[in-house]
């Protein structure tokens, strides 16, 4: 204390003045690091919503008294306190859907309300409803649906229904598998929709997955599910990363309707047999002839022999039923038109006769019980054409790049960008206080007091009548204000300072200066630039 003292005590109205403004600026930018190292993180709490739903939670932040902070259309809140905020505000509906479901119906009252406006409100319902589900996917942040009813024109035939999907994705286009699931949705909640008239939009992407992907998607996907089968059939005997499997699935792209009927000449069954007969008799009686003579009254009339006729007729009828066949195949695409799987598989190691580590090619005999798993895992047929080529050779070393990634304690620290900047800035201007403005002052100081002997030197202080302390390095020294020394001193001890006469403090000041060359020259390197400053 008495050092810091002195030190203040040789310092000028400037340089003190410089010193006070410093400490406090020190002060002033610790401070703000401390408030700033235990100011609360805040945490985004919503983001996204549209003025009157942000507008609800703000209000509701500020009747439960949460600290909560509005940047842009962001609103941030203490990270102690988020997750129990979220819970309690969802408890409470907020943040409020803008997009209403079946709601809509309660406000419908049975007078004044027509039929069509009836219909309206459903289908406004309907959309709603399903704007929901969707948005309570992950994938999903906004969505609206269009449903276009057929049922609003009765009198058209050919009239169906169709619907449309508007949706915001989180990150980036959605998977067509998800866009797929979309249109099952939406076709399932409405009578005689059909998945392809479903239109799935993407605010980032376009159009997601068209009517015709499915059909050009099929081939791939069982293609890829093949090399996932024969590559986890092959790495369990060759290792992971040791066989590269790629498979060629040429597919059937177009639909074919085939319609046949064969008869069978020789397979006939009898169905009818009709049998019809007939019999006629017929008799003619024998009568004379007619002559002159019989036409007299007493004329001889001549007897003729008489003549009998029998006919008999029989007629069957059979009907047979032919034997008839009839085929309608209806060819889909999708079927399998040829395949072709290459499978390359690496090396065994070995040592050679150098005793180097090599790659060893397999034997035929183990290649040829792997090509029959591969053919067995794919369904090879060779009728159709399928080829599978299976090769041995070695491959190339992969030289892994970069590090591996690693968790790490600050990714799981939330990290503020404006305040760690704060803290950047405080950091950086009490760092330049500290060093371009404080040290140099008080290096300077200490250098004026840099040799303890001076005070060994001098004599009592001013106030109390002796020598100034700084009189004997000035050459200021009064032989008058020293006592006479009182004996001999010893030798090998110092004679105190009140003893010493003006040529021993000489002599003591010149073996000081020998040994303290460097502190010497500081010093008056020190009153060189003092002297410079006052002129």
């Amino acid at each position: 204390m008495q050092q810091i003292l002195s030190i203040w005590a040789s310092l000028d109205l400037r340089k003190k003045i410089i010193v006070v403004l410093a400490t406090v600026a020190v002060f002033a930018a610790v401070l703000s690091l401390t408030r700033v190292a235990t100011k609360p993180g805040m945490a985004l709490l919503y983001s996204g919503l549209e003025s009157g739903a942000a507008g609800d939670v703000v209000r509701a932040l500020e009747q439960h008294g949460a600290k909560y902070e509005v940047r842009g259309g962001a609103i941030y809140v203490d990270t102690g306190t988020r997750d129990e905020l979220r819970m309690t505000l969802a408890s409470e509906g907020l943040p409020a859907n803008s997009t209403q479901g079946y709601e809509l119906l309660d406000t419908l009252s049975g007078f004044g309300t027509t039929s069509q406006m009836f219909d309206a409100a459903y289908w406004r319902a309907k959309e709603g409803e399903l704007a929901r589900t969707i948005v309570g996917s992950p994938l999903i942040n906004q969505a609206r649906v269009h449903i276009a009813n057929a049922s609003s024109n009765p009198f058209q035939r050919n009239s169906k229904s169709s619907a449309s999907v508007t949706i915001t994705s989180n990150s980036g286009a959605i998977p067509t598998k998800q866009a797929q699931a979309l249109r099952f949705l939406v076709a399932s909640a409405v009578a005689g929709l059909a998945p392809e008239d479903v239109a799935i939009i993407d605010g980032n992407g376009g159009l997601v997955g068209a009517a015709d992907e499915p059909t050009s998607k099929g081939g791939e996907d069982r293609a890829e599910q093949m090399r996932a089968s024969v590559q986890r059939l092959l790495e369990a005997r060759v290792g992971t990363g040791n066989a590269v499997v790629e498979v060629n699935l040429e597919t059937v792209t177009e639909s074919e309707l085939i319609t046949q009927r064969i008869f069978d000449p020789d397979s006939r069954v009898a169905i009818s047999v009709d049998t019809e007969e007939l019999s006629t008799d017929s008799q003619n009686s024998g009568n004379g002839q007619v002559t002159v003579a019989s036409n007299l009254p007493d004329g001889d009339v001549v007897d003729g022999a008489g003549s009998m006729n029998q006919n008999r007729e029989s007629r069957e009828r059979i009907n047979y039923e032919v034997s008839e066949t009839q085929r309608e195949v209806i060819r889909e695409p999708g079927a399998i038109r040829r395949l072709s799987v290459a499978v390359l598989i690496n090396g065994t190691p070995g040592v050679s006769e150098a005793g180097d580590a090599i790659l060893i090619p397999r034997p035929e005999e183990e290649l040829a019980a792997m090509h029959e798993l591969v053919a067995s895992a794919v369904g090879f047929d060779e009728a159709r054409g399928d080829v599978i080529t299976l090769k041995s050779m070695n491959f190339l070393p992969v030289v892994p790049l970069g590090t591996s990634a690693e968790s790490s304690f600050f990714n799981q620290v939330e990290w503020d960008a404006m305040s760690l900047v704060q803290m950047a800035v405080l950091a950086i201007v009490a760092v330049i206080l500290g060093v371009f403005v404080i040290r140099p002052l008080l290096m300077r100081s200490k250098d004026l007091n840099a040799l303890p002997e001076a005070a060994q030197i001098s004599g009592p202080d001013v106030a109390g009548g002796g020598v100034d302390p700084t009189a004997s390095l000035m050459g200021e020294i009064d032989p008058d204000a020293l006592p006479a020394p009182e004996g001999d001193a010893p030798e090998d001890l110092p004679l105190p300072a009140h003893l010493m006469t003006q040529s021993d403090a000489v002599e003591r000041l010149r073996s000081m200066i020998n040994d303290r060359q460097q502190e010497t020259v500081e010093i008056l390197r020190s009153w060189l630039d003092d002297g410079e400053e006052k002129a």
